[in-house]
């Protein structure tokens, strides 16, 4: 009723857990628009998830590495990372455009077309990577010293953010092109890459870095170097895979030419996505900022708490994503229904989820806390955040389908107008005046985030429920 299917059946009960999981990690060419949802959803989410746990891997096996070097290292490492951001948002948003229109295209089973988004798509990430590489390669220096680098930063840190920036080429590739399998159902593969890409990079990391037999100790450029390659063969792994082909989607270097209306297109529908990232991202820095004038102590708790929080909801997230390509397939495929089902489907696993980690969060915030510090203020403020987010997590878990139907459809400005709303003009404002004019200290930031969060995840279901976004054309 309601234009939305009845429960589909679920996994065959004939056939194992660990052969449906087996079949996931290995990929398959099952029709995501015709399977049985719940398989769909569970073919997607699997290598969506271990995918998501790789990367948060990597990030903190590199820091890891590189905190052995000084606290200037890892300042460079910071410091530059405030600038990957802006890539980081850009790349992000290309990529949700890019998997809305693969997927829809799959779904209408034109697969000429998917082929040329691809390599539009790969054609307009390298364009925007130019700007940076540029930045990167010839004023690092002036880019660290900008943001505050120490006298070390400058001198010997500039290579790290050369490397860096100069080859962000393979970062805002890995992002499109695995946006690309992740639209056309290929989610495994976009899983072996990034396996693949971080693998080589935590192997290479201590070699460059310390220095391994006739391999030479590089110090933080070590670091970057690594990176640089394990993402760089991550890329060729990806093109390898893209003109190899399969079933789903294919391309060939007779399809590499300039599409204005094509590009056009996939340039529109992401920026509403990039505008998603930085509203996102930069209202985090004011947060932080906020933060800052509490104390270091409560900056130390929010980073460590909030990684936690992202450790936790890495399942939510690849099930998520399983719904935005869910989405856009169904979409395609003119199965609006079908579409819709998924999203419910998907809400009801990530509620129950997060239940389970709310109940976690509540009672052993202390001891999550301890795992990562021995400061007892720190655990105790970083508790307290856990501790109220454990209050209503779960809405997160519809927030995180609901956006991803409106990306998935293709409308990826609502959920940025919604974002700037809800983010810059009550959570940052509201931040301000609970911790500072009411000196609730830490407290406020919580508490305001807590209303602001809960409030745009219920808001953004309720304006998913209304279903405009069935109606989006890519």
């Amino acid at each position: 009723m309601n234009g939305v299917e009845h429960s589909p059946p679920a996994l065959d009960p004939k056939v194992s857990v660990w052969q449906h999981i087996k079949n996931a990690l290995a990929g398959t060419e099952a029709d995501y628009t015709s399977i049985p949802l719940k398989k769909a959803i569970f073919l997607l989410a699997v290598p969506m998830i271990l995918e998501l746990i790789m990367e948060s891997t990597f990030a903190v096996v590199d820091i890891y590495f590189v905190s052995k070097l000084g606290a200037s290292a890892v300042a460079t490492v910071g410091l530059t990372e405030t600038y990957l951001f802006l890539l980081y948002s850009i790349a992000m948003g290309l990529a949700m455009a890019v998997t809305a229109i693969i997927a829809r295209r799959i779904g209408e089973k034109n697969r000429e077309s998917a082929s040329t988004s691809a390599i539009q798509s790969i054609i307009l990430a390298i364009m925007a990577s130019v700007p940076f590489s540029l930045a990167g390669i010839f004023f690092a220096k002036d880019l660290l010293a900008l943001m505050g680098g120490d006298q070390w930063v400058i001198d010997h840190g500039y290579r790290y953010t050369q490397w860096m920036l100069g080859g962000n080429a393979v970062i805002m590739l890995l992002f499109v092109i695995n946006a690309v399998f992740r639209g056309a159902g290929d989610a495994a593969i976009a899983m072996r890459v990034l396996w693949i890409s971080n693998g080589i990079n935590i192997i290479l990391c201590p070699v460059l870095i310390s220095g391994f037999g006739p391999v030479p100790a590089l110090g933080i450029e070590g670091a970057a170097i690594a990176t640089n390659i394990g993402r760089g063969i991550g890329v060729l792994t990806q093109l390898w895979f893209l003109f190899k082909g399969n079933k789903r989607i294919r391309v060939k270097l007779s399809e590499f030419y300039w599409d204005a209306k094509s590009m056009l297109g996939i340039l529109r529908t992401s920026l509403g996505g990039i505008g998603q990232m930085i509203v996102a991202m930069t209202s985090w820095i004011f947060i932080m900022r906020i933060l800052a004038e509490v104390g270091s102590e409560a900056v130390a708790g929010a980073t460590i708490a909030l990684r936690v929080m992202m450790f936790t909801m890495m399942p939510a997230w690849g099930l998520s994503n399983a719904a935005t390509t869910l989405v856009g397939q169904n979409l395609g495929a003119g199965n609006p229904g079908r579409a819709e089902s998924a999203v419910w489907t998907t809400g009801k696993y990530n509620m129950v989820y997060l239940l389970i980690v709310s109940v976690v969060y509540f009672i052993f915030n202390d001891s999550l806390m301890r795992i990562f510090t021995d400061d007892s203020r720190v655990i105790e403020i970083g508790a307290e955040w856990l501790r109220i987010l454990s209050f209503s997590y779960f809405v997160y878990g519809w927030w995180m389908v609901s956006t991803a139907a409106f990306n998935g459809s293709g409308d990826t400005k609502t959920p940025t107008y919604i974002n700037l709303v809800f983010f810059w003009l009550i959570q940052i404002p509201l931040s301000w005046y609970l911790a500072i004019s009411l000196g609730w200290q830490e407290s406020g930031v919580f508490w305001a985030v807590f209303f602001s969060e809960t409030s745009v995840g219920l808001f953004t279901l309720w304006l998913f429920s209304k279903g405009k976004w069935k109606t989006v054309k890519v």
